[in-house]
């Protein structure tokens, strides 16, 4: 609960004196929304983060990293509300954008096929395509 009140101020401070397209209030909103995430409050997760993705894909573009690390994160919370084809749309997307401007042995390009994977499973596509 420390952690979510300390980005809740950190948030508001960084709305009010940056702005609420700055990439710093963006990186903020994305992260708070990983903290909900992690306490269960997933749908309030998921708008934080599908604010924080729009806006990012604005203000930084749609293959920066940060913008791949909002839609990494968002996909996330689709995959916990059982959302499992958005999530895999998400995730896929992600991957590709990653693959390409990360390369195949990122370390963020292997969480993306990692979540792809898990989006799958849960889909119930076990099979090699």
């Amino acid at each position: 609960m420390e952690a979510q009140q300390l980005l809740n101020d950190t948030f508001t401070r960084s709305r009010r004196i940056l702005g609420e397209d700055h990439p710093e209030t963006l990186r903020t909103a994305s992260l708070l929304g990983l903290t909900l995430g992690a306490l269960d409050e997933h749908q309030q997760a998921r708008q934080l983060q599908t604010d924080a993705l729009t806006r990012l894909r604005r203000v930084l573009g749609d293959d920066h990293p940060e913008t791949l690390t909002s839609a990494s994160r968002l996909a996330a919370d689709l995959h916990a509300l059982g959302e499992y084809q958005r999530a895999r749309a998400l995730d896929q997307d992600t991957l590709a954008r990653r693959r390409r401007v990360l390369g195949d042995d990122h370390p963020d390009t292997l969480i993306s096929a990692h979540n792809l994977a898990a989006d799958l499973h849960a889909l119930g596509e076990h099979e090699q395509t």
